[in-house]
């Protein structure tokens, strides 16, 4: 017997909660330098918002609208997380050291930016990738 499901209201509130949720960690993501967050709970919140629709759809439904292989999320993130203090070794400075500048965007104008954002870019596609990757592993039925 095919039962259908009514979660209209669920999945409605599941759109709006996910986007104060990305947005809210965008948000601990940026201000992970002055205060506590950054790139790892900034992924992890990411994921927890990919997993509420995931929840509130299924698995098929999460991949047509976000069609990545998390595999290949998780290999960019180590790459930043690789290429960051790799950077300063080249430029003849030790091992980590960051480096700091204005950047011109054209609507924004000039930002504040920091080699530690990339590490910590570099940490939250870490989390996004592997968080997805073990959550849709044990999700799969086939």
């Amino acid at each position: 017997m095919n039962k259908q499901r009514n979660d209209v209201i669920f999945q409605f509130c599941t759109l709006i909660v996910f986007f104060i949720i990305f947005m809210f960690s965008l948000s601990i993501f940026l201000g992970g330098h002055y205060t506590p967050g950054g790139g790892f709970v900034g992924g992890l919140l990411v994921a927890g918002a990919l997993l509420l629709v995931l929840i509130a759809y299924d698995i098929k439904t999460l991949e047509s609208i976000l069609p990545i292989d998390f595999k290949k999320v998780i290999a960019v993130g180590l790459t930043f997380c690789y290429a960051t203090p790799l950077i300063a070794v080249l430029l003849g400075r030790p091992f980590f050291t960051h480096f700091s500048g204005d950047l011109h965007l054209p609507l924004f104008g000039a930002v504040h930016w920091h080699t530690a954002m990339l590490f910590d870019l570099g940490v939250m596609l870490a989390v996004i990738g592997t968080t997805m990757t073990i959550i849709l592993t044990i999700g799969e039925n086939e």
